[in-house]
């Protein structure tokens, strides 16, 4: 399959949708989950065009672990959690459900399960603090 850049991330990236922005450079953006598996769920998405892990440049994944680490401290210090869960997802049988490369950056808290991927959507004020406040810490 090929990459489709009218995919809903492609159009975050270009600025036609919005998103709450935690971070953004030249490789990459980083943006809250509007519909989170739990607290601070974050999505690191590279700005390269490519459909998932299996087609991405290799040059691409090395410069995006470094920040995906960075932002998993970040979400960490943000949010209290007592561990992180990354997560990443390749073409539809594996879970993937946007057509970009981008690995999720899950806060997981002792007692508390997950919740469901692409449950229920956040509320944007609560999304919108999480934000500045992991921002604050990278």
């Amino acid at each position: 399959m090929s990459y489709d850049s009218t995919n809903v991330f492609a159009k975050i990236l270009k600025g036609d949708l919005p998103c709450h922005k935690v971070y953004e450079d030249e490789t990459a953006l980083v943006m809250m989950d509007i519909f989170p598996q739990s607290r601070g769920h974050v999505l690191v998405i590279p700005k390269a065009a490519s459909r998932n892990l299996l087609d991405a440049d290799p040059a691409t994944l090395s410069a995006l672990m470094p920040l995906v680490q960075r932002v998993a401290k970040a979400v960490q210090a943000a949010t209290s959690a007592d561990g992180i869960r990354l997560a990443q997802f390749n073409e539809a049988p594996a879970g993937q459900t946007v057509f970009h490369l981008h690995l999720h950056v899950i806060p997981a808290y002792e007692g508390q399960s997950l919740g469901a991927h692409g449950g229920g959507k956040a509320d944007d004020a609560e999304l919108a603090g999480l934000a500045k406040d992991i921002a604050a810490r990278l």
